[in-house]
């Protein structure tokens, strides 16, 4: 376990490819609602190690891949040494021309800055140009999270302020939207429980890979004797058969640039 001491915005691109592939398995669904067309300028916005960069692509788009993450973009460059990949921010990326639409899968939860990232999407695309989103919405890891937070503050460690995530409501983002002028065509929050790879070890893999930011103060016997508690915590409810199921429930969004 001593490799779950993982510092603030590092992404480990071999476990994340390795074990959380579910992240853009999932995340192909998502493709059929934007729909991209040969010849197309497409931005996948947190495109992680590019796999659906690379399915974009082979739609006939001009697609390009950013990522706040070197380590991703890194692997991602060495998967898809045809597709362009840069590493920047999605609150205050820049184009060098409008596209007609961004995509962007299991990313924007982690962008508590959302107005600086809806600016920087808005300000990216054509008129008319399409923005096609789905990420962490209310409630997502409802249970993860209360366990995370008891087991923490059983060693005074005050998770609220280590947060990372941004679950906003379906409201809630639709209005940031709009008042930045995107019109809405649709939105949904669903749950999709999501089974997790490696068994008995999916929940520690799970919060090493995401939930980082929590543990990165503990030493290795704390980090190791929190999992624990959190694991205990949740088996009743999110340990079936032999997998860890995490209780994810994500927002989709399909807005237009007016």
């Amino acid at each position: 376990m001593n490799n779950l001491s993982i510092p603030k915005n590092y992404w480990d691109a071999a476990l994340y490819e390795d074990k959380h592939a579910f992240v853009w398995q999932y995340g192909e669904d998502l493709l059929k609602f934007l729909n991209p067309q040969p010849g197309e300028s497409i931005l996948d916005l947190g495109c992680g190690t590019g796999q659906l960069t690379e399915k974009i692509a082979q739609a006939g788009a001009d697609v390009w891949g950013i990522d706040s993450a070197p380590a991703m973009i890194e692997k991602a460059r060495e998967n898809y040494p045809d597709i362009r990949f840069d590493v920047a921010n999605a609150a205050n990326f820049q184009v060098g021309k409008p596209l007609d639409a961004v995509f962007s899968n299991a990313v924007l939860h982690w962008v508590k800055e959302a107005d600086s990232a809806i600016a920087s999407i808005h300000q990216s695309l054509k008129p008319g140009g399409r923005f096609v989103a789905e990420f962490g919405g209310k409630g997502n890891i409802k249970a993860i999270a209360t366990a995370l937070e008891s087991a923490l503050e059983a060693v005074n460690i005050p998770a609220q302020a280590l947060n990372p995530w941004y679950f906003p409501s379906i409201a809630e983002y639709a209005s940031l939207l709009e008042q930045q002028g995107f019109d809405v065509i649709y939105a949904m929050l669903f749950a999709r429980p999501t089974p997790l790879a490696d068994g008995e070890a999916g929940m520690a893999n799970w919060i090493g890979m995401f939930a980082s930011t929590f543990l990165a103060g503990l030493s290795s016997e704390q980090q190791i004797q929190v999992i624990r508690v959190i694991e205990e915590y949740l088996k009743p409810t999110l340990y079936r058969q032999g997998t860890w199921i995490a209780d994810y429930r994500r927002i989709r969004i399909v807005a237009i640039k007016l």
